[in-house]
């Protein structure tokens, strides 16, 4: 694996350095430490787009699953300055297989998408240099090995947790180019730490300005993550790998030991029926069929996914609520992604089985 330094991960973007530099003054040396184990080296070659990059159907930049961890484990750093719960989300993908939530997919679990969370503690008790720097640091496993443990990283929906405000700054910022670095530097300094109706730690906005604003970003990304052709993409290369899982072409471990290129490799050269010429179709296409009826010899897919949305606090006089109280457009925005149809049959012209 590369080891990690700063100047490996963003040598071919600068913009990814200004990214950070918002999120923190500095880098600790401790995640860096953490970050350089091989567990979480591994994570440099697994995107965030869960396999959408791979496909001309969408013009999208690039990210690692390792960066998002460590601007998390930033996010929780900068306003809590507990090296535990730091920790607790840097590890929180540590387990992430390759293309991410398409193993979800695979696995049935598209709704919730945390089928392979459980890999976790498995993960970092396995690795010698992972559990040796937690000794020096006298950190029991079982204090970083449950992010939802601490509230500022994990909560409910459609609360505003620091995993829920990176991937919407990054997303934004780097995968589909809805905003400058000026926008996510505005949002991202209107922030501060607090406790929610629930005396849980929240993160909120200084005021209804920024978070009517961070609401339009959110709203725009929202959709995406549940479009045709992204739910279509996903579920498309869910099948497939599970095809030549059950057919021995791929195993288990090689979805998390191998990089997305690799597995990618494997797909083209298959001997399954006609598995490398469908990815070669879904590969080059550049749109998805729609029907509203179910197609006939063809392969095709039709169900909802997750939704993703966020209700975050402001603060006015002092107090707490809900920006969705007190903004029509939030409201029409929330309303917009929780009614979304996903009733759409999606396909190509092709059939993955015999």
């Amino acid at each position: 694996m590369t080891p990690l330094k700063l100047q490996n991960i963003y040598k071919f973007n600068p913009l990814l350095i200004d990214y950070y530099k918002i999120l923190s003054d500095d880098i600790p040396e401790f995640i860096l430490e953490y970050a350089n184990t091989k567990e979480m080296l591994k994570q440099q070659y697994i995107s965030v787009s869960c396999g959408t990059f791979y496909s001309k159907m969408y013009n999208i930049g690039r990210f690692s699953s390792l960066e998002h961890s460590i601007w998390v484990a930033l996010i929780i750093r900068n306003f809590t300055k507990d090296k535990k719960q730091t920790l607790s989300w840097l590890f929180h993908d540590i387990s992430t297989p390759v293309f991410k939530h398409c193993i979800d997919y695979m696995n049935w679990d598209y709704h919730k998408q945390e089928s392979t969370e459980e890999l976790t503690t498995k993960t970092i008790i396995n690795s010698k240099e992972i559990m040796n720097l937690l000794k020096k640091d006298w950190i029991e496993v079982n204090e970083i090995n449950n992010y939802h443990l601490y509230p500022i990283a994990d909560n409910d929906s459609p609360k505003l947790s620091a995993d829920r405000l990176e991937y919407t700054l990054s997303n934004a910022l780097f995968t589909y180019n809805t905003n400058k670095l000026s926008s996510i530097k505005r949002i991202y300094n209107n922030i501060e730490i607090q406790n929610n109706e629930n005396n849980e730690i929240e993160l909120w906005f200084k005021d209804k300005k920024h978070a009517e604003f961070f609401e339009r970003i959110m709203g725009k990304l929202s959709i995406i993550y549940m479009v045709d052709k992204t739910r279509f993409s996903m579920q498309f290369l869910a099948d497939i790998l599970k095809i030549m899982k059950e057919n021995n072409e791929i195993s288990i471990n090689d979805l998390y030991l191998l990089k997305e290129e690799e597995i990618i490799k494997k797909i083209k050269q298959s001997k399954i029926w006609n598995i490398s010429k469908c990815y070669s179709i879904r590969e080059n296409a550049k749109k998805i069929n729609i029907s509203k009826n179910e197609p006939t010899n063809k392969y095709y897919v039709n169900h909802w996914t997750k939704i993703r949305y966020i209700d975050p606090l402001f603060r006015k006089n002092n107090k707490y609520i809900r920006i969705s109280k007190q903004s029509n457009n939030v409201r029409q925005t929330i309303s917009k992604c929780l009614n979304y149809k996903m009733t759409n049959y999606m396909h190509l012209n092709f059939n993955i089985e015999k």
